[in-house]
């Protein structure tokens, strides 16, 4: 369960190909961010009016995107590094 009560359930990435695209367009178009490594595994989910979208990639990086469904040009962008992963 997440902080919303939501089930938190995990997909793997070669069978969620759209949210990979949407994380990768976000984060190459807004941000200019590209990551080397592979993706593992996804997932994506609504609570309430909050649309969620997770990539878990191999070097043990979590990535992010939050937005809010009344306004899904305004979103977050969040960044979870593992204990001695190397920031660049």
């Amino acid at each position: 369960m997440n902080k919303y009560k939501h089930e938190f359930t995990v997909v793997p990435a070669n069978e969620s190909q759209e949210t990979l695209d949407y994380v990768n367009q976000i984060l190459k178009k807004e941000r200019d961010i590209e990551f080397s490594a592979k993706p593992l595994e996804t997932s994506r989910f609504q609570v309430e009016n909050i649309q969620f979208a997770y990539v878990f990639y191999e070097d043990d990086l979590a990535v992010n995107v939050m937005y809010t469904v009344d306004d899904p040009k305004k979103r977050a962008v969040g960044f979870k590094l593992s204990e001695g992963m190397e920031i660049y």
